[in-house]
């Protein structure tokens, strides 16, 4: 399936080298669970492990409260032991490779860093950070809401794409609008991905500098969820294949 045109114009590219350039500013701030500090915020997946830095809980518990009633912010992934951005980022890596057969290693980095951020770069990962979150609304039956139609959701991931339906860019529009008026960052090739205090979020705002780095949780903690995501990869499919 051919890619739906997007606004260009719109959101800021962030490229690794200019990432690679924000200076490093941990301000220390602690890693809190959200489903003690976010009571509005779903938590909609269990492989979800349920931590964000403080500022950043507070701005999604903020954002969940704005929306209208009847309408849920739904969290689908926050902070990530750096083991599991490494598995995504290497499935990432073979799912180019399967859909591309004979594609170049650079052409191959290109497409994998569109949508996961590469593990080997002084720039940590946002969702490694504490910083960065994935979200979708939530009817009350919590089912998504439609902000995709009439176009699959990878084939429609850049944030301001064109030819939505009417029901799906009003949908879209209320996502995007609730997190940015928050005060987070949106990223353009994503339009479920925002953070704030990351590297992303610096160049995104014209920053040199930001205030969160690499976060570890003892594994403890996470193990458990790890456990039930590696499970559910298992079983994802390429998405560069789902509609050929």
């Amino acid at each position: 399936m051919k890619h739906p045109k997007w606004d260009r114009s719109k959101g800021r590219p962030e490229p690794i080298a200019a990432l690679n350039r924000v200076k490093e500013l941990e301000n220390s701030e602690p890693l809190v669970l959200v489903t003690d500090v976010c009571p509005n915020v779903v938590v909609h997946r269990e492989t979800v492990i349920p931590y964000v830095r403080e500022t950043v809980a507070a701005k999604m518990e903020e954002a969940a409260k704005s929306l209208p009633k009847g309408v849920y912010l739904g969290l689908i992934d926050a902070w990530r032991p750096f083991i599991r951005q490494v598995k995504i980022y290497e499935w990432m890596e073979a799912c180019v490779y399967e859909a591309f057969p004979g594609i170049s290693y650079a052409a191959m980095r290109r497409r994998a860093c569109r949508f996961v951020a590469p593990v080997d770069q002084p720039a940590p990962p946002g969702h490694c950070t504490g910083a960065a979150v994935d979200v979708f609304l939530l009817d009350k039956d919590g089912e998504q809401l439609d902000v995709t139609s009439p176009h699959d959701r990878f084939y429609s991931a850049m944030t301001y794409t064109y030819g939505l339906s009417e029901k799906a860019q009003k949908n879209r529009d209320l996502l995007v609008n609730t997190m940015l008026g928050v005060g987070f960052s949106n990223c353009r090739d994503e339009y479920w991905h925002y953070s704030y205090g990351d590297a992303g979020w610096a160049v995104r705002e014209d920053l040199d500098e930001c205030v969160y780095g690499l976060k570890e949780l003892p594994k403890d903690i996470w193990a458990a969820k790890q456990r039930a995501w590696e499970i559910a990869m298992a079983d994802r499919q390429n998405p560069y294949l789902e509609d050929r």
